[in-house]
């Protein structure tokens, strides 16, 4: 089975400059890692025009869909941070948590990812680390 969450799917220093950009760049690492086939991305970016994954503590947690769901194979998460804010409708973000769920396990790693990232102390701390193990640790449990 595959992990969820790993190492090489954390990312530090993107280089998207748009919520567009940094949609595709996350939607990248979940295409590389297997989690979805190329058109989850499309999906992903039709989710955001149809209502903002922006949730607050300059987080935005893109994912595609329902209908984009038969082009997960994997649940999974990418995990990129970005050294400067970029524009969220009107919203600064610099951590972006792209998601594929299976059936509805994404409901359960978007629960955990909320409770993490609560805390605006716990989403500062992952902006300022840029070690990978740090941030496996933070969602510790989601990465099993």
């Amino acid at each position: 089975m595959t992990k969820i969450l790993v190492k090489d799917n954390i990312r530090f220093s993107g280089k998207a400059t748009t919520k567009e950009e940094a949609i595709q760049e996350v939607g990248q690492i979940l295409v590389e890692k297997g989690y979805v086939n190329s058109n989850y991305v499309e999906k992903m970016l039709e989710r955001e025009e149809i209502t903002s994954t922006f949730m607050g503590n300059m987080l935005a947690i893109p994912h595609g869909t329902d209908e984009g769901k038969k082009e997960v194979t994997a649940s999974g998460l990418a995990v990129q941070i970005y050294d400067q804010p970029l524009d969220w409708n009107g919203e600064e973000v610099r951590l972006v948590i792209g998601i594929a769920g299976v059936g509805d396990e994404h409901l359960e790693i978007l629960s955990q990812i909320a409770i993490v990232c609560s805390e605006v102390e716990n989403v500062e701390k992952l902006l300022q680390t840029k070690s990978a193990d740090e941030v496996l640790d933070m969602f510790s449990e989601v990465a099993e």
